[in-house]
């Protein structure tokens, strides 16, 4: 069974930065795609940025401009680097891996953006 592993969320001031890391139990050669979803309370849960295997990414357009999504194989970890926070990116942020018809999700981490 595929676990992933966020880290790297805590409170933090608007305009502030935070680097958001999943770690993948097996190689993320094996993925397809790789993203960063995100959910607020009462909220449903949205995709924030995806890479793929050729590197290839995408983004919300809430999020363009302020996050990086990117991948080292290597270190079988995927990032989120999120700059400029705005207290509406305030959310348990949740790591995905997908391959062969198959999602695999952390648990989870909170970043909370104060104003």
């Amino acid at each position: 069974q595929v676990q992933l592993v966020e880290s790297g969320g805590g409170l933090v001031q608007a305009g502030g930065s935070l680097r958001l890391s999943c770690v993948a139990s097996e190689s993320t050669y094996t993925f397809i795609t790789m993203a960063w979803y995100r959910q607020a309370p009462g909220k449903q849960r949205e995709l924030v940025a995806f890479i793929d295997s050729r590197s290839n990414t995408n983004y919300a357009d809430s999020v363009k401009g302020r996050f990086t999504i990117s991948r080292d194989n290597a270190k079988n970890t995927v990032y989120l680097q999120m700059n400029s926070l705005k207290p509406e990116d305030t959310a348990a942020y949740y790591c995905n891996a997908a391959k062969f018809g198959r999602t695999y999700w952390g648990q989870g981490t909170q970043v909370t953006v104060s104003s």
